[in-house]
């Protein structure tokens, strides 16, 4: 009974990790966003116009202004640190429903399931939406807003609603929930994994980790995600990027899309954009966590400390 009371009482409340989640998001994409937006370029282009990371930044850059390398940031930002609050919180609180109720311990089969639902519930919630918005508006060439179709992020979400119907605010949603249902689940494992492997620490014992070292555990926590997850995202980038109020629609859906790229591609195409997305995940994951440790630290610090 002791032990139980001491494991319930050393719980961090839900709403900490969101609110670390968040401040962890903010800081994420401030860094991040040319990454982002470079991925989203390389995955949509059908052509080789672009011959990599580097050479697709610097033709950026070069014929339209190095502010564009932060197209979609207002959006991006938002999305984050949304994303952030859903993804921490909701996990926390899976994290509590599936603990044994008679030792309060989390089994691995249950952290993985947490960060799956967590991950399933801010692709739908979050992700989506925001996504669609910012990869259209990451696909416009020039930075003359007579020449663009989408003038903002608001102007892009309410000419989508209008031509394409609310639900094109969710294109590419399956594939959407596919790719982050699998990445928090491997994610939240992971770094709890190197958390005890590399620096012995355990959520509640008041030990509270060095900003490095929650970069270190999170950057390698981020990277096996992408990796496994590519063709997920690519799909989901190509859906989209769709525009549905003319025509007919190239790729139907996740499965018809992923037909088509390896048809039209070959196998290789369905890992586009792999190298900036590890450029960008493990990074943000690192900044992410280096902000939420401190934060949640700092609550177990002055509030767990009994």
């Amino acid at each position: 009974m002791a032990d139980k009371n001491q494991t319930t009482t050393k719980s961090i409340p839900p709403y900490m990790k969101a609110v670390s989640g968040s401040l962890g998001g903010v800081m994420e994409a401030c860094c991040l966003q040319p990454i982002d937006v470079i991925k989203t370029r390389l995955q949509l282009d059908r052509t080789g116009a672009y011959r990599g990371i580097i050479h697709c930044g610097t033709t950026i850059t070069r014929s339209e202004g190095v502010r564009a390398l932060w197209k979609g940031l207002t959006p991006f930002a938002t999305h984050l640190t949304l994303k952030y609050t859903l993804r921490m919180g909701s996990n926390a609180v899976l994290q509590s429903a599936f603990k044994d109720s008679q030792t309060g311990n989390l089994s691995h089969q249950g952290r993985l399931l947490a960060g799956f639902g967590a991950g399933v519930l801010e692709a739908l919630v979050i992700v989506t939406p925001f996504e669609v918005v910012k990869i259209r508006l990451q696909q416009q060439r020039g930075l003359s807003p007579e020449l663009l179709k989408y003038k903002g992020p608001i102007h892009c979400a309410r000419m989508i609603i209008r031509e394409e119907g609310l639900f094109g605010l969710w294109a590419g949603a399956a594939p959407t929930v596919m790719r982050n249902g699998t990445n928090q689940a491997a994610m939240f494992s992971a770094k709890n994994a190197f958390d005890g492997i590399l620096w012995n620490k355990h959520e509640g014992d008041r030990k509270v980790i060095q900003p490095w070292q929650s970069m270190i555990s999170g950057f390698l926590a981020g990277t096996v995600g992408p990796m496994c997850t590519g063709p997920f995202d690519v799909v989901k980038t190509r859906l989209m990027a769709q525009n549905r109020s003319g025509g007919e629609l190239k790729y139907k859906g996740m499965f018809h899309a992923i037909k088509t790229i390896h048809a039209e591609e070959g196998l290789q195409a369905l890992w586009k954009g792999l190298l900036p997305r590890l450029m960008r995940i493990p990074p943000g994951q690192a900044i992410m966590w280096a902000v939420a440790d401190q934060v949640t630290g700092f609550y177990e610090r002055r509030y767990l400390n009994n």
